[in-house]
């Protein structure tokens, strides 16, 4: 057999193990449903309880690096702390090695009897005609999966099979007997395991190309080794690709599985080989099959995990320090923490703790806001991934909040403390919906760069009037509420009714401008959703000042109040919307040019 026979050969024998690994894993994950996700957040409350359930979790789905994925998906998304992945991540490190056991089987031979039954050529048939016939001839969704997991066991076995046979000629070849002996040096077998499992994206993967390797008997234990600290830490790579996007805490679940790994591999190589040069361990030359591969890698990780399980707070410790939290981060910990269980039994010192966090949450929602009229101007890919980041965070506020202010209502409280935790519930979804919003206008932002559209002159000095209104609105709004401020939140309404009005002014400029051919289609579509959302801000911002001034008196009906100041019309009220109506003029830029030219010549 030549040499791009045996490497195609191997190839495909990956190719057949990768995709076998992967439909058992989908299908067991399929089978499971949910559940597998719900126990890794639920019941990681302490150390052991992850490793053990990181273990299990690992062995079921076959990959450590799905694992940790998912667990950085948890972190991530503020469902699980840093702490608890930990545990997590330690288990899977050892649940991946269960798969170099599994392997075994596909090595198991016979000529006859019992043992021609157990052979792996048996074993991978049986299993494949059980799975074909759940996949083809049962309807229920159930077996279906259980069919996929068989089919992918036996497909994984097989490609086992072709990575061994492809090998097999190899262990007469006096070159490459010579290529594997230098592994022995462990600084080369490390990098080798590292490189091939960085491409592979899967320890296991690797594990079992070394078993088959050592089925030409040319792997001696002092090969194996170097390689198998290596793998663990290429396994890191898919993880680590995993973070990029996602928050600090996301990425600090994904250096600690790196750390895992690079601390077992630093450790155990100066403590083995420190002591092996003075003791000359005898086993160094012994020839390695399938079974102490699998062995020698689980002992390897089982030994690096006991070591760190004593250190896992100064382990969470180190990330933070290597990632450190900025100031708004502390910010956002702090306003949570605020929040404290024990303040329920005292209402009034839980409505003050409640009203810190919700200006927390309305500053920020503004914040957003700002970032997303940001991407109008200059849209770039990190910036719209922070305005995604930030609005999951503002949705983090609101259950928080949600949840804590619905406990605080069932305790005794007078009428002021009651109308005012009402309040803050009315209140709480405008400010979350100012974040949607945000994601809203960053998405219009997102399409304009994508299909390089840009508005008219007219347009944009359109846009940038009534972005301007918005933001003023919403500073109003943020400030009245942060402060306690009834003459700020009076001056809201006024300013809503002019939003709106102005609205309306500019979608029928539009109409006229796509009449008369000035725009396109695509310029309307985005432009009609950015005047639906900046609308729709107005309306949430107006909502909070109405609920602030309906707080003041338990007789105050909001209906009548609005009402009142749209139809009614009192002096200031007026005084306030003539105010604004000069501020945000949509005249357009030639007509204000003309202005100008005007003025100077009245002058001179």
């Amino acid at each position: 057999m030549n040499g791009i026979t045996i490497i195609l050969t191997l190839l495909s024998g990956v190719a057949l193990f990768l995709f076998g690994m992967s439909m058992m894993g989908d299908g067991l994950k399929r089978v499971a449903g949910n559940k597998l996700e719900l126990i890794l957040y639920k019941l990681t409350n302490t150390p052991l309880k992850g490793i053990l359930l990181g273990t299990a979790v690992t062995a079921i789905i076959q990959s450590s690096s799905a694992t940790t994925v998912m667990v950085v998906g948890f972190v991530n998304s503020g469902m699980m702390k840093v702490a608890q992945a930990i545990g997590i991540i330690m288990g899977a490190n050892i649940g991946t090695s269960v798969t170099g056991w599994i392997l075994c089987l596909s090595y198991i031979d016979g000529s006859g009897g019992i043992a021609q039954l157990l052979s792996t050529a048996t074993i991978s048939a049986v299993v494949a005609i059980i799975g074909i016939i759940f996949k083809m001839f049962f309807k229920k969704t159930t077996y279906k999966n259980v069919g996929d997991i068989m089919l992918g066991f036996s497909i994984l076995m097989v490609g086992m099979q072709t990575m061994s046979g492809a090998v097999s000629p190899l262990k007469e070849n006096p070159r490459f007997v010579d290529l594997l002996t230098t592994f022995e040096n462990p600084f080369m077998g490390i990098l080798v395991g590292i490189a091939f499992t960085a491409v592979l994206q899967s320890a296991s993967a690797s594990v079992g190309i070394l078993q088959a390797l050592s089925m030409t008997g040319s792997i001696s234990f002092a090969a194996a080794l170097p390689i198998t600290m290596g793998i663990g830490v290429g396994a890191a790579c898919p993880v680590l690709l995993s973070s990029i996007g996602t928050n600090k805490n996301g990425k600090r679940t994904a250096l600690i599985y790196l750390l895992n790994d690079l601390f077992g591999m630093i450790f155990w190589s100066i403590v083995f080989y420190s002591v092996n040069a003075f003791v000359h361990f005898p086993f160094m030359d012994v020839t390695m099959r399938p079974v102490t591969i699998a062995l020698m890698n689980s002992v390897f990780r089982m030994a690096t995990i006991l070591v760190l399980v004593p250190f896992i707070r100064f382990i969470e410790k180190f990330v933070f320090w290597i990632i450190k939290d900025d100031p708004e981060e502390l910010e956002e910990q702090a306003d949570f923490d605020l929040l404290e269980e024990r303040f329920l039994a005292y209402p009034a010192l839980a409505i003050t703790q409640s009203h810190t966090a919700m200006n927390g949450m309305a500053k920020k929602a503004r914040k957003n806001l700002g970032r997303a009229f940001a991407l109008l101007k200059d849209f770039s890919q990190d910036k719209y991934n922070k305005v995604q980041e930030k609005e999951n965070l503002i949705d983090k506020y609101e259950d928080k909040l949600g949840t804590y202010l619905m406990k605080l209502t069932g305790q005794p409280m007078n009428n002021t403390q009651t109308q005012e935790v009402s309040k803050f519930l009315h209140t709480l979804s405008d400010f979350e919906r100012l974040g949607d919003h945000a994601v809203n206008i960053s998405k219009v932002a997102k399409e304009l760069s994508d299909k390089k559209i840009s508005f008219s002159e007219s347009a944009q000095y359109e846009i940038s009037v009534l972005s301007a209104s918005i933001r003023e609105i919403t500073d109003l709004t943020v400030d009245a509420f942060c402060t306690d401020s009834l003459e700020l939140a009076k001056k809201v309404e006024p300013l809503r009714e002019l939003i709106g009005m102005l609205c309306n002014e500019l979608k029928n400029r539009h109409i006229t401008r796509l009449r008369e051919g000035k725009c396109e289609f695509q310029q309307g579509f985005a432009f009609n959703d950015l005047l639906t959302n900046l609308e729709r801000i107005a309306a949430h911002c107006s909502n909070v000042a109405v609920a602030m001034i309906e707080t003041e008196s338990s007789e105050f009906d909001t209906h009548e109040y609005v009402k009142s100041v749209r139809h009614m019309r009192d002096e200031a009220y007026q005084e306030c919307f003539n105010e604004f109506a000069v501020k945000y003029s949509i005249s357009t830029p030639d007509s204000k040019k003309e202005k100008k030219v005007k003025e100077k010549s009245e002058k001179s």
